[in-house]
């Protein structure tokens, strides 16, 4: 089987490497997509979107990268319900893509947030992390847009089609509902603001993130 999972890189990327090495951490194989450029879907399992600085934050964070020639292949790749799965910045593209839902707003208090966090799971990913409704993991954040939001009517119909995948215990940066990620309708694009391949090893602090990688096979 396949186990190679595509690695998008864009200008100001700077979490790249680190999900680069957490993949290559489970004997999975990495392989760079590069912004500029298409790829084919029989190369890649699953495609994972970065955290960092996608062209300096310009505009909106993710505004830019959503209209790169790479994430017209992972639009495709998604409607063939392959896994997507976006990381804080990740998760910024992906909304600014309209592949996810809501938008990603300046923290509550407009200030940088570098902390590890409690989450639970409100409904389990079909291919990404824990499944089981309740279970709780410990991941490191580190985002200053990372607000959720949307409007009610949007926050309702998101809560009833089950796409509400991980909410904060406790509310760190004032998005609505505590939501820390959302999926799509079918559940195989999923975006999330924690760092799950900055919990991979005891000595990074916790090794909550691997389930991430791992449920993917």
């Amino acid at each position: 089987m396949n186990k190679t999972i595509g690695v998008t890189r864009f200008p100001g990327t700077n979490c790249d490497f680190d999900v680069f090495e957490a993949i290559q951490s489970l004997d999975l194989t990495p392989k760079w997509l590069w912004y500029g450029d298409h790829f084919s879907f029989s190369d890649v399992t699953a495609v994972i979107i970065p955290g960092g600085f996608s062209y300096g934050d310009y505009l909106r964070c993710g505004a830019l990268a959503a209209k790169t020639p790479v994430m017209n292949s992972v639009r495709e790749f998604a409607q063939r319900g392959l896994p997507v799965l976006g990381i804080c910045n990740g998760f910024q593209i992906l909304c600014e893509s309209q592949l996810l839902p809501g938008t990603l707003l300046p923290n509550r208090d407009s200030r940088f947030i570098d902390q590890w966090v409690e989450l639970k799971l409100v409904n389990g990913c079909r291919r990404f992390g824990p499944e089981s409704k309740g279970v709780s993991v410990r991941l490191p954040v580190a985002h200053g847009d990372g607000r959720f939001y949307m409007d009610a009517d949007g926050q309702k119909r998101i809560e009833d089609r089950g796409q509400v995948w991980w909410s904060y215990q406790e509310d760190i940066n004032g998005s609505i509902g505590q939501i820390a990620g959302v999926m799509n309708e079918n559940k195989n694009v999923a975006g999330l603001m924690p760092h799950p391949e900055r919990a991979m090893t005891s000595w990074m602090g916790g090794t909550d993130g691997k389930s991430f990688f791992t449920s993917l096979f």
